[in-house]
């Protein structure tokens, strides 16, 4: 007695379903410079750790004898496998099979993954390539009616987004259900000239007066501009690089903290060109990036966002081996003024470090919310309001580094004021109410028109006012808690990451991140 027999037809299916869409589309495929679903699964994961599901399931077609005529694979590869040693679900598009629409799609692989994902708390991969399970005309020759649509399995998607890290590759045209698949997700990545993400595509487009290809509908120049995707590479091989250097940062779940990675950068390390990196005129702006580099982890700040809200800097880096979050006003951009954009970056970004319990190190340089029409139309007054809310309800620890500016509302919103402060100002720090300059001439203006020489009048009350702007006032009254060296910074910031250790909570925050 042996089961030999149905295991040789086992195997059998089971090379059916390696053959794709077919030598045709498989072809085609490549000719694109894409790799196929299965080189793409293998490329990503720890050298042999893929465990496959339901390999065999597919669209099957009987003989008179009822064995096995016709095989076509379904659209979806799903299983579990490891990055960097770590156990992962992976749910990967088929695009050689009929482009990834419904028609092709058993929504149970899918379905499967995502409560795989969320039950054994295991970090989740998609890879998306086509709709991923979105409808398709094709589809009512089978089926010739209409349906009320539903979405099944976007329970656990959202689920997802509150217990797991989830990364998502747009590697192809994603369209609908796939661009849905895409911006749910923590971290999101395009290729270039390879991926497009789209509600429609361009036949659809065209319908409603827009004659557009692909690219200038949905391309990364669109997507990777206006926070769609967080991250645009040339290369799927460096797509994998980024999927797999962003969850090294993240704990496997929220029930889990982050795991500390061996530094070889000494914690007590001192940059002496911090002491001249910040200029004494205010209108000259600097480079904060460079700041980043000299006081976290060596090579350790992984930026997020590069493309969008660009005023501001987020990324994810290391102290001394502990993951934190990192969010920075970049002078280059508008001075560090917070846009409706930025506001909008920084609200996803401090609820994920809040989701999974990473520190935040906040390097400030804010001269408040942007001014303008333009600024209002973007309504930067509720987005801004709602960042300020996303910075007072983190419970992760929150330590403030004031390079330069805090003005304003937004200046304020470096940290929660009512919680203890763990602040350190560099001498260059300059804050207030507003910034003083542009208010003089209006504050002062009977006193200037009936003074004998207004001009000399006037840069007295300048000089007087530039005397009130030292920071070392402020210290006197303990407004600012501490006047560093800024070349001792990151020995300070490394301590403090240790403190923070001692007060991180394990378990699933108060709200459920969204996408």
């Amino acid at each position: 007695m042996s089961w030999r027999e149905e295991v040789e037809e086992l195997r059998a299916r089971e090379r059916l379903a390696e053959e794709m869409g077919g030598d045709e589309r498989v072809a085609r495929q490549r000719a694109q410079g894409k790799r196929t679903v299965r080189e793409r699964v293998t490329g990503l994961l720890d050298a042999g750790s893929f465990h496959e599901v339901g390999k065999i399931a597919g669209q099957a077609e009987y003989g008179p004898d009822n064995q096995l005529a016709a095989f076509r694979a379904s659209n979806a590869v799903v299983g579990r496998g490891r990055v960097n040693g770590r156990p992962v679900v992976i749910q990967a598009d088929d695009f050689t099979v009929r482009g990834g629409a419904a028609d092709a799609a058993i929504w149970g692989k899918m379905v499967q993954a995502e409560k795989t994902a969320h039950e054994y708390r295991l970090p989740l991969i998609r890879l998306v390539d086509g709709t991923g399970g979105g409808g398709s005309v094709k589809m009512l020759e089978k089926d010739p009616r209409t349906y009320i649509p539903e979405t099944p399995g976007w329970e656990w998607v959202v689920a997802n987004m509150a217990q797991v890290p989830v990364a998502a590759l747009a590697l192809g045209p994603c369209a609908g259900l796939g661009a849905g698949r895409v911006a749910a997700s923590h971290f999101s990545v395009m290729v270039k000239s390879m991926s497009q993400v789209f509600v429609a595509g361009p036949p659809v487009a065209k319908a409603i007066g827009e004659d557009v290809d692909k690219e200038a509908l949905g391309g990364w120049e669109i997507q990777a501009r206006n926070g769609v995707v967080d991250d645009v590479v040339d290369s799927e091989e460096e797509a994998f690089v980024a999927v797999r250097r962003f969850l090294s940062y993240l704990p496997s779940s929220v029930d889990d903290l982050p795991h500390r990675a061996p530094c070889a950068d000494p914690a007590d390390r001192r940059h002496e060109a911090l002491i001249g990196v910040v200029p004494r005129d205010r209108r000259v702006p600097y480079k904060m990036r460079s700041i980043l580099a000299a006081c976290l982890d060596a090579d350790s700040v992984f930026e997020i966002g590069r493309l969008w809200g660009r005023s501001v800097i987020t990324a994810l880096a290391r102290l001394d081996g502990y993951p934190v979050a990192v969010l920075a006003g970049d002078p280059m951009f508008l001075g560090g003024a917070w846009t409706a954009d930025a506001c909008r970056k920084i609200i996803r970004f401090l609820d994920m470090a809040q989701t999974f319990h990473l520190p935040v190190v906040h390097f400030v340089d804010c001269p408040g919310f942007a001014v303008g029409v333009r600024h209002e139309k973007s309504a930067v007054v509720r987005l801004g309001v709602q960042a300020m809310a996303a910075v007072y309800q983190a419970k992760v620890p929150i330590c403030a580094v004031v390079v330069r500016q805090a003005y304003g509302l937004a200046g304020s919103a470096m940290f929660n004021p009512t919680r203890a402060k763990m602040r350190f100002c560099w001498p260059s720090g300059d804050w207030g109410s507003l910034p003083m300059d542009g208010g003089v001439e209006a504050a002062f203006r009977r006193e200037l028109e009936a003074h004998p020489d207004p001009a000399q009048r006037l840069a007295e009350i300048k000089a007087w006012m530039e005397s009130l702007r030292s920071p070392f006032r402020t210290a006197e009254a303990f407004y600012a808690e501490e006047i560093i060296d800024p070349r001792d910074t990151r020995p300070l910031i490394c301590e403090w990451v240790h403190l923070a250790q001692r007060v991180l909570d394990r378990g699933e925050s108060r709200w459920g991140m969204r996408p």
